[in-house]
């Protein structure tokens, strides 16, 4: 498996789904959804828990973190390894981040070995993963330019040229905007346009963080 590295790209879960499974009369129901901390997801299992209070299982496992920095699974009384191990590993490789599911079961009165069962809940978490909506995640600096009337075209045009937009703009006495930079363009675009307005134009790095990054 390749081996990531601090600042790789990631998939944020921005909206959940449902996907529901039947396998010898037992009934499996995935419900994915976004969590941000570990009491997010918490709280969304138990959530699950006492809308399905009838079911035999509600098994659960979630991912946190741009890294998978925090992961947790829990079989609900299922054969150990036989459902929460497995709906974890279908996330980690997704590689969708902040995320969580957990799914019922409805026992049929028919045992599904243990082979049977990891199908069942690995198959139905890829099911539901279909229906989610994602956005990718890119390393960047936040930058905020502050320079004349004069330079802002030249600065503008360095940036359309690289695809990045403005966050923000401000046009008083000078032109200030905030742009979000790829980490890996930004001593670049720090160097032309230093370089462009010969060093009239002030940069600030305002943070370094993940955003939204469009897809070409």
């Amino acid at each position: 498996m390749e081996e990531r590295t601090e600042h790789d790209d990631f998939l944020l879960l921005v909206k959940g789904a449902e996907a529901e499974y039947v396998e010898k009369k037992s009934r499996f129901i995935a419900t994915v959804r976004p969590v941000s901390n570990e009491e997010e997801a918490a709280a969304f299992i138990d959530e699950m828990k006492k809308r399905y209070y009838d079911a035999r299982h509600n098994c659960s496992a979630f991912v946190i973190g741009s890294r998978a920095e925090l992961t947790r699974s829990s079989d609900d009384g299922e054969p150990s390894g036989t459902a929460g191990r497995p709906m974890l590993e279908v996330l980690l490789g997704s590689g969708i981040r902040n995320i969580a599911v957990v799914v019922t079961r409805y026992f049929g009165g028919t045992l599904l070995g243990t082979g049977g069962l990891v199908r069942a809940y690995s198959g139905v978490v890829k099911q539901a993963l279909e229906g989610c909506e994602t956005v990718r995640q890119h390393f960047g600096v936040r930058l905020q330019i502050r320079a004349n009337y004069n330079d802002i075209g030249k600065i503008q045009y360095l940036l359309a040229s690289r695809d990045i937009q403005a966050e923000n703009s401000v046009y008083a006495a000078d032109v200030e905007l905030t742009v979000m930079v790829p980490v890996e363009e930004y001593d670049g675009v720090c160097r032309e346009i230093t370089e462009s307005t010969c060093a009239r134009a002030a940069l600030e790095e305002l943070e370094r963080c993940y955003y939204y990054m469009r897809m070409k």
